[in-house]
């Protein structure tokens, strides 16, 4: 039995230029499918136009809220290879398909990682930050008082141990996180903003802080990596 984890894309109608033939041939032979979003997951399948009858295939939802022991339950019930299926990019990267392969681990089952886009790992090759000893945060606190205590103390991290800080926020929240890291970081701090990675108006970008200041991007709903050095 194997499990394999399907990398999907970042940005829509990309699927010609980032998805490797691997990865196309693997959906065109699975039947059933772990996904963190059903309408997603269905449309994804169905972009890459390999003649799958979407309603004849299963799908398991796995996302932040799914009870563990019902992906456990449905793992072991499986006959046969399955696929785990990410919103965006990689599963089990700050995914919540993690859980399922952890398990398919526990049950001995094979898991296959798939070549495909990371956000953060872009993020990172795109920075020209320390790309040997980084932390990947996920989101910072929503709380304005304990966010800022994050920022700061994500700026002491990379200067003390010369190591890139990288984190996230929802992007409707984007502007306002932006706005708070360049009112509570140093002026000579290097931030580096990839915002719609793979996309058409792709923004991958360093500067210090000061300079952010002169030419803040409109980030509103774009999904965005932030990286700190």
């Amino acid at each position: 039995m194997t499990i394999f984890l399907i990398p999907t894309i970042l940005a829509p109608d990309t699927q010609n230029d980032v998805l490797s033939p691997q990865i196309i041939e693997v959906v065109k032979n699975l039947n059933v499918f772990f996904v963190e979003d059903l309408r997603t997951a269905r449309r994804f399948i169905s972009s890459l136009k390999i003649g799958k009858v979407i309603d004849e295939l299963t799908f398991f939802e796995l996302n932040k809220d799914t009870p563990k022991e019902q992906t456990l339950a449905q793992l072991k019930k499986l006959k046969g290879d399955a696929g785990i299926i990410s919103e965006a990019g990689c599963p089990g990267i700050a995914d919540p398909g993690a859980v399922a392969i952890g398990f398919a681990h526990q049950l001995g089952y094979k898991v296959r990682p798939l070549v495909g886009p990371s956000s953060i790992l872009l993020a990172l090759m795109g920075s020209g930050f320390n790309g040997q000893s980084f932390v990947f945060h996920g989101y910072l606190p929503i709380e304005k008082a304990a966010k800022i205590k994050a920022i700061k103390s994500l700026e002491q991290a990379a200067k003390s141990k010369s190591q890139t800080q990288i984190f996230m926020e929802t992007p409707y929240r984007n502007n306002q996180l932006l706005e708070d890291i360049l009112q509570n970081v140093h002026i000579e701090t290097l931030l580096c903003i990839a915002a719609n990675i793979t996309a058409e108006d792709e923004l991958i970008k360093t500067l210090p802080i000061r300079e952010w200041k002169k030419q803040k991007p409109d980030l509103h709903k774009k999904p965005t990596i932030f990286l700190m050095f």
